[in-house]
Order: structure tokens, then C-alpha cells, then sequence
């Protein structure tokens, strides 16, 4: 197959907001509980945080996280999760049908945050409670003290305040699943008023206001318009969620769900142009796209064990094991988000530890990375500067999703403070290698300092604790720049992330 890529430095879309690459975290399942938090294990540290864990998520760096939910937070007391631990009283989460011992909570996730090096984006409970518990909430986070919540959060131990700028107003409000479920402009009015608050305590708050659960609710795109409408003005992001599957052991089709994305991406985007020109309005609202994975493998033999579990604690929800195929699906899906960094600033891997997540790890026993923690942790390591507006003319096919797929997937992200241009590369073409040839128009004397490749293995294959490293990322060949442009062959379902040093 031939591949043809033009890069240009001047073609810009945007500088990449280095949130783009944050995570989501919830009370739920072993996400927090013998996830990021074992007393007693071997790896446990003085908190109780695994170490082991705790390395894997620094290697990432992850700007920023999402918590404490989710479906959770719509129900959730926060006050439940401050003061002694031995104090702290056992509730039932209605979300998951199991029982919380509140033994993590904001002061204790705060530690594990600083430790990991990433920033909180904390959601509040729209659901079940409202303006009044919002806004406690931020005192107790951000005020420096001398008031009654700040006061209670130096009093248990926490002197300085945690300064927190990101703040989503409540989960999926959209879905008759959710806690306190409402309607699009009542749950705008009550999100304009909280975000109305928040900025009045600090001006320099970000919110996040909640968008549609999926692209296939039946109120979706409407609910973005009546939302935005009744909180345009006072609110920084709106959120989108989205997950994917391959239930019909289609790759191709599964592959074309990112363009799918795409289709999403642009028409939150016209909303949010509509609201804007229709209110006159001076500000900007950029998407965050605050919950996305792989979820199908597990997906319903969890729904039915849920239905008839009789509350348990921190059970072994959403499991994912995922697959080769899976990695290069999540490969092409943050290229995607590249390419749509003009619209999508904040995006939020859903989650970070053994719920959907990129690292697993067994209770008293040992932690590995899946497959789908590398080309995030490429993505998340090299991915920041310029996002550039590639050409790309290679095969293309159709499939039930979308049409004109291109077998060849490529963003690109040009550092120029680091003199890096940095290409993602997904071969998705089942059997057939790409004849690569990419024109670098506007860059210097360009040599391949690196090639990262993942390729050769059968789209089944997963990690896991007895076998850690069976799908990893190696040291890619037969790519070289040859008279200013890079050439070579990239096998049939392949992930490269090729670096170049560029003046």
C-alpha cells in the first residue's frame, strides 16, 4: 500500500493543552481500594498508597484527574471522606450496589495526587445535592481559613489550601441511570448558578459543565443546545463521553469508531458556535472529553452480576483485559484528539486503575501495565507543543460506521522549544505494509532520532501478572530520512511513534 504524508511546520490546528492527556479516577469497583490505595500490602507506603502503582501512573505523567466520579459522585457526601478514619461512616453507593468506607477521601486522594505529580479536576454532587454543598466543598478545598470549612480541613491536617482551578458541575445528568437525574434546562439552571458561585469565590476557576453521555442518547445534540443556552457565559468546557467496543469482531469497523469521534467532536462544536452567536457572547467553551476507553470485553456479564452482588466492598467491577487490538484502537483514537485539540482541550482517560484502566493490579499481589498504557503514555510523553494539519492520501474502505477510513492514521505535534516533530502512526490495514513516504516541508536538516514501534503481534494477545511484558513497545526499523523525507515500510497493523530532530 502506498502512503503518501505531507507535513508543513506552518500548517497549525492549535497548541496542544497538555490536559489533553489526563485521566478519571472513581469510587468504584477496585479503582481506589487495593487499586491506588492497600494498606498493608508490600508495595504500601506510610498512607497506604501502593508504590508499585504509584510508579506506573508517575512514568505516564498525567496532567490532571478527574474525581471522585463518575456515576459515584451523583450521590456522593463528601464530608463523609474528611476527619478520622475510624470515624468515617459506611455508605451504601447507590451507583454500583456496593458498600463505601469513605477511607479515601479528598484529603487522602490529595496526597496520592501530589505524590503522582497531578493537578485534581474535582467533580461536585448535582444529583442528590446541589449549590449549597458545592460550595462548601470549595471552601473546604481552597480557602485559605479562618471559616468554618477551611478551619476543618486545618484541623485535619491540611494547612495550606489545595487551590484547585478545575471543576466539573456534576456527571452525566443527561442519563435516566443517574442519581438526581433532570431535564436539559433544569440542570443548566442549576449548573449557571453553581458556576456562578465558584466564580464569584475565585474568577480563575475552570468549569465543566455536563454534555451528552454518548452520541447515541436520544437527546443528544439537543441537551448540549438547552444546557449551553442557560449557562453559555458562565461556564469554560463542556463534557463529552464516549465508549467503544469491537462486539462484532469487525477490526476495521472497530477502527472507524475514531472517525465516528470525530463526527461527535464537530457537532458539540457547531453547537457550542450556535449558543455563542445566538447570546452574543464574548467567551470561548472548549470541549473536555472527560470519560473515554476500550469497554466491551466484560461489559455485560458485569451489568447482570451487579444486579444480583448484595453490596460488597471494592468489588471487581469493569476489569478490562485488553488486547493488542484494543491498543491500536486507543493508538488512532488520542491522534484523533490531536487533531481536534482546537476544540477538545481537557481529555480524560476513564480510568486510570483496573477499572478500564491502563494499569492493573492484583490485590496483595503484583501490578502491570496493559497494552493501551503505551501509545497514552507515548501520546502523553511527546504529544505536547503544536498540533500540525496533516495530509495524508493512502487506501481507504468503508465499514457500518463510516466511509473513506484511511488505512493510515497520523498526527503530528511539532516541539519547537524541543526541536522535536513527533508522528503517530497507526498501519490499521490488516495485511498489507505501508510504503511510507512523508514530505517535511518547512523544517531543517531533519534526522530520526527515534522510532518506537509495536507491531507483529496477534490481536488477541494481552498482558497480565504473570506475563507483564508479552505485548510491549520495541525499537522500530526500516524507516530512515532519506534527501529531506522519511521513508520506509511500516508492517500491517502496526503503531510507530517516529521522533525527529528538526531545526
Amino acid at each position: 500500500m502506498k502512503a503518501r504524508v505531507a507535513v508543513h511546520r506552518d500548517f497549525r490546528i492549535s497548541t496542544i493543552d497538555e490536559r489533553l492527556y489526563s485521566a478519571f479516577i472513581e469510587h468504584m469497583g477496585r479503582a481506589i481500594y487495593s487499586g491506588i490505595y492497600e494498606p498493608g500490602h508490600p508495595q504500601a507506603d506510610a498512607n497506604g498508597f501502593r508504590k508499585d502503582v504509584l510508579k506506573f501512573v508517575q512514568d505516564l505523567k498525567v496532567p490532571a484527574i478527574r474525581y471522585p466520579g463518575g456515576n459515584f459522585v451523583s450521590a456522593y457526601n463528601w464530608e463523609d471522606g474528611i476527619g478520622p478514619k475510624d470515624q468515617r461512616p459506611v455508605r451504601l453507593d447507590l451507583a454500583w450496589r456496593s458498600k463505601e468506607t469513605n477511607q479515601v477521601g479528598i484529603d487522602d486522594f490529595a496526597i496520592w495526587a501530589e505524590q503522582a505529580g497531578i493537578d485534581m479536576m474535582l467533580a461536585v454532587n448535582l444529583g442528590s445535592r446541589g449549590l449549597e454543598d458545592a460550595r462548601n466543598f470549595l471552601e473546604y478545598v481552597n480557602f485559605p481559613g479562618g471559616t468554618t470549612w477551611s478551619d476543618k480541613r486545618r484541623a485535619n491536617g491540611r494547612q495550606d489550601p489545595y487551590d484547585v482551578k478545575m471543576w466539573c458541575l456534576g456527571n452525566e445528568m443527561d442519563g435516566p441511570w443517574q442519581i438526581g437525574h433532570k431535564v436539559a434546562t433544569e440542570y443548566g439552571r442549576l449548573a449557571n448558578e453553581t458556576a456562578k458561585a465558584f466564580k464569584g469565590f475565585d474568577p480563575t476557576i475552570e468549569t465543566v459543565v455536563c454534555g451528552s453521555s454518548n452520541d447515541g442518547m436520544p437527546t443528544y445534540p439537543e441537551w448540549e443546545r438547552e444546557v449551553l443556552e442557560e449557562c453559555y457565559e458562565n461556564v469554560d468546557y463542556i463534557s463529552l463521553h464516549k465508549y467503544f467496543g469491537n462486539k462484532s469482531n469487525d477490526t476495521l469497523n472497530y477502527f472507524g469508531k475514531i472517525e465516528e469521534t470525530g463526527r461527535y467532536i464537530q457537532t458539540i462544536g457547531g453547537v457550542i458556535d450556535y449558543v455563542k452567536a445566538k447570546k452574543r457572547a464574548k467567551n470561548d467553551v472548549h470541549i473536555c472529553f472527560d470519560e473515554w476507553n476500550v469497554w466491551y470485553h466484560v461489559r455485560e456479564d458485569d451489568n447482570r452480576r451487579i444486579k444480583e452482588w448484595d453490596w460488597p466492598e471494592a468489588p471487581a467491577l469493569l476489569e478490562e483485559n485488553y488486547n493488542f487490538e484494543d491498543a491500536l484502537f486507543v493508538a488512532g483514537l488520542l491522534n484523533e484528539f490531536i487533531r481536534r485539540s482546537d476544540r477538545v482541550r481537557i481529555a480524560c482517560i476513564a480510568q486510570l486503575v483496573n477499572v478500564i484502566a491502563p494499569i492493573r493490579a492484583e490485590k496483595g499481589g503484583p501490578a502491570w501495565r496493559q497494552t493501551i498504557y503505551y501509545p497514552y503514555q507515548f501520546a502523553s510523553l511527546y504529544g505536547r507543543g503544536d498540533a500540525l494539519n496533516i495530509a495524508v492520501d493512502a487506501g481507504t474502505y468503508d465499514c457500518r460506521v463510516a466511509d473513506d477510513v484511511s488505512y493510515l492514521d497520523v498526527a503530528g505535534v511539532h516541539d519547537k522549544e524541543g526541536g522535536m516533530l513527533t508522528l503517530f502512526i497507526v498501519n490499521r490495514h490488516l495485511t498489507e505494509a505501508a510504503d511510507l513516504d512523508v514530505e517535511l516541508n518547512g523544517f531543517a536538516s531533519p534526522s530520526l532520532s527515534e522510532h518506537l514501534a509495536m507491531e507483529g503481534y496477534d490481536l488477541n494477545q494481552t498482558n497480565g501478572p504473570t506475563a507483564p511484558d508479552r505485548v510491549v513497545p520495541g525499537k522500530g526499523s526500516g524507516v530512515g530520512v532519506e534527501d529531506g523525507r522519511l521513508k520506509g515500510k511500516l508492517k500491517p497493523l502496526s503503531y510507530h511513534v517516529l521522533r525527529l530532530s528538526v531545526a
